[in-house]
Formats: C-alpha cells, structure tokens, sequence
C-alpha cells in the first residue's frame, strides 16, 4: 500500500513488518529504493515505476544487504544499482539468499523475477560520496551498527532522508553488529539533521515524516534505548533488561530474539573485550 505520497516521493509500506520501499521521481531519474515483499507488492512498484518512468534512467538503491531489503532486485533488471562497498563485499551473501528462499518456500510464495544477491553499479567507499545525476544530488553516509554494511542517503535538493534500518517511529535499535557503531550512525545523524535542510524521513520500516520534531524524537528515542540498554548489560542488571526487552513494540518471538543479540553484541562489546 502507499503510505506517504508527494510531488516527488511515493512510499510504499509492506504488511509485513512496516517495511518501506521509496519511490523518488525527479526530471532526471527515477530512483527506487528497497522495493519488497510480497510478489503483489513488488509489482505494484514495478507497476508504478513503468507508468511514471517515461525516457527516464532507473536508480536501484539499497540500504543493507538484509534479505528483506533485497528481495526485489530482479525485478527491476534493467535499473542501475547503488550500495556500499559493505554490501557489496557482503560475507554472507549466499545466506541471505537462502533466508529468500526459506522464507518464499515455508509461505509457498512464487515470483516472476529470479532471486539474486545485488551487483552493484555504483559502489559508496566513505562518508560524503556523492552521485551527481543532472540536477539531483544523492549524498551518502555510512551507517555501521545495525549492520555493517549500512548507507544512509540525502537527497538533494528535496531534502530526503533514507535512512535505512534506523531512526522508525516504533522500531527499536536492532544491533546485530556493534553497539558501538550504531552510536557512531547515531551521532552522525544529528551532525546530518544539523548539516542539511530535510525535509522527509524515511525509515526502513515504519512511517516516512515531514516533522522535524518527530525526527528528534526519533533520535532520541533511539539514542535513550541504547545507552539504556549498554547500561543494564555493563552491570548485569536483569531486571533493567528485562524491562527494555519489554519495550519493543509487537513482542513477539522475534522482537525477544532480537533483544538477545542485542545483549550478546554489546556483552561481546563492553564486556568480554575486558575480561
């Protein structure tokens, strides 16, 4: 369904799991990132890119190499690719292939599109890259943490924020590589809210937002949690961890998995480095 639409922008929201797939249309591209889930879903995209895309080139961002944010890149086969030397190095790729198939086989799901780990067109290597595409800028950041191979993009000059698996409305930090690196991506996001004029947040799962107070709050709803959370397994406090187990909005088995690795990385982090 689409969740958040504009002159330029048109964001699309999975069923599952909040997730979002953008769509930015300019005079000189069209810009697709992330496009997922269902196959019906994708190819309302597919669909929606076709009828605005006229004499366009097409732009296939990515802003991790998780499987769900991947899913749909074969099914835009002629778009150019863009992501981090992270993703596209990514020691696991075969396995996030396999989480596709995995996934499509227990849900007895069939694509029309074959299913592939993303070979990049565009690779960004550090912080401050720019794509300049005729009048429309994309900056990217790097954004370690809830994985290594994070990318955070603005674009300019609509004053877009992709962010990635950070900085949801209800989403809490999922650390399933360093603690230390998400506080580096969090800090980096208040010297970019500081940098650029944005003017539209758009997580990677959750509600796209015009309000630059929400977008605060975001960040320090994030921010909070994780110092609360690297607080509670620094002291081995149980029942502070258990209260911020519980904070994870739709508990789940799945939230309270997430929640353990959280607790293992940053044990790993704080904890076991100095023992």
């Amino acid at each position: 369904m689409i969740q958040y639409r504009n002159e330029h922008v048109t964001v699309f929201q999975s069923v599952l799991y909040q997730t979002t797939s953008t769509v930015l249309q300019t005079e000189d591209l069209i810009l697709v990132v992330d496009p997922n889930w269902l196959p019906n879903e994708v190819e309302e995209i597919q669909q929606y890119v076709n009828r605005i895309k006229g004499e366009r080139d097409i732009y296939l961002l990515f802003t991790h190499g998780d499987f769900d944010h991947i899913i749909g890149y074969q099914a835009f086969p002629d778009a150019q690719t863009i992501g981090s030397a992270g993703l596209q190095q990514h020691p696991q790729k075969e396995r996030k292939l396999q989480l596709i198939r995995e996934f499509d086989a227990k849900h007895y799901v069939v694509r029309n599109y074959p299913v592939s780990f993303p070979e990049l067109d565009f690779v960004i290597h550090k912080d401050g890259e720019k794509l300049q595409l005729g009048s429309t800028t994309l900056t990217f950041y790097k954004a370690p943490g809830h994985t290594a191979d994070g990318l955070i993009t603005i674009i300019e000059p609509q004053g877009i924020l992709i962010a990635g698996d950070y900085l949801s409305d209800f989403e809490l930090p999922f650390i399933y590589q360093s603690a230390k690196g998400y506080r580096q991506t969090l800090d980096k996001v208040k010297h970019l809210y500081e940098t650029y004029r944005v003017n539209l947040l758009v997580p990677g799962h959750g509600a796209a937002t015009g309000d630059s107070v929400e977008m605060q709050r975001r960040l320090m709803m994030a921010s909070d949690y994780l110092d609360r959370l690297c607080r509670a397994v620094i002291e081995n406090d149980e029942l502070a961890l258990e209260v911020l187990k519980q904070e994870h909005a739709f508990p789940s088995s799945f939230t309270e998995e997430c929640h353990q690795e959280n607790v293992q990385v940053i044990r790993r982090e704080f904890v076991d480095s100095h023992v």
